[in-house]
């Protein structure tokens, strides 16, 4: 009796682990998915890459256009018209010694800048 019982579910099992065959036109859909997926995900990281250089290099103040200067952290259109209007800098302080942001600002962005 347990025997009877127990065989449906043992070929239960038993089919449902087996592999299934899989034709040559679903392996060749499966790879160009997967080949798909990998280039994209390729793009993703280079343009990580180049974001994160981007970040990594500083802005002198002396050159850089009022978008450049935008895209420090707290500097606005007012604050990037304030700093090109009042150039040129000797150095990366002359923007809180002339009063052209606060000390507050200067700290967000002072080594994302220099002045040459």
């Amino acid at each position: 009796m347990r025997l009877t019982a127990l065989l449906p579910v043992a070929l239960i099992a038993l089919t449902s682990c087996t592999p299934h065959e899989r034709s040559p036109d679903e392996i060749r859909e499966q790879t160009a998915r997967a080949t798909s997926t990998a280039a994209r995900d390729a793009k993703a990281v280079a343009q990580g890459v180049v974001q994160g250089i981007k970040q990594q290099r500083t802005i002198n103040i002396n050159r850089a256009s009022a978008d450049d200067l935008k895209s420090l952290p707290g500097i606005d259109d007012d604050a990037a018209g304030r700093i090109i209007d009042h150039r040129p800098y000797s150095d990366s302080e002359d923007l809180v010694k002339r009063h052209v942001i606060s000390r507050a600002e200067y700290n967000r962005i002072a080594g994302k800048i220099e002045a040459r």
